[in-house]
């Protein structure tokens, strides 16, 4: 199962529409996961248009109209994978340990906002481990070289195969 992993697109506030490139990862995808600040409802429409089956939350950006018909956090299971997904996890520091603590029955938590990718494993109290994922971001990319997304592998219950990916600068 392929699934593309992405968050704070903030169209039309930084980008006037979604990249080529991450429309087409989106065809691509089995699933699509975005983790907030959406923006606009029409970015909601597109993907939910899009994709085979998506999975979204809303963040900090993202007003009432998307936050009626979006989740502060998304569970799901993918092929035996436990999956959540949320906007903000606090600052940097202790972020591991905060993740593990409210999330712990998850295998994988995927969270945006900072506009950072981020990839470590936390372990649990149950002595489990936690990936968390951030992909950036596909329309800002703040401080970072590279607007970003990534793309993984879920299959019986793992995720493999999770590649961070630059997209190309806006012409």
């Amino acid at each position: 199962m392929l699934v593309l992993i992405t968050s704070d697109t903030h169209v039309p506030k930084r980008a006037r529409r979604l990249p080529e490139e991450l429309m087409a990862r989106v065809a691509e995808a089995d699933v699509v996961v975005h983790a907030g600040d959406w923006v606009d409802t029409a970015t909601l429409d597109l993907l939910q248009e899009r994709s085979r089956r998506l999975i979204g939350v809303y963040g900090n950006n993202d007003g009432p109209e998307l936050r009626a018909r979006l989740p502060e956090v998304a569970r799901a299971e993918l092929d035996g994978l436990r999956l959540g997904v949320v906007h903000e996890t606090g600052p940097k520091q202790g972020r591991e340990k905060r993740c593990a603590e409210r999330f712990g029955d998850l295998d994988v938590l995927v969270f945006g906002h900072s506009h950072i990718p981020w990839d470590t494993t936390a372990t649990t109290a149950a002595g489990t481990p936690l990936r968390l994922l951030n992909p950036g971001s596909p329309t800002d990319r703040r401080s970072q070289p590279y607007r970003t997304c990534l793309t993984a592998v879920v299959e019986a219950g793992r995720l493999e195969a999770v590649e961070l990916h630059r997209l190309p600068p806006r012409g």
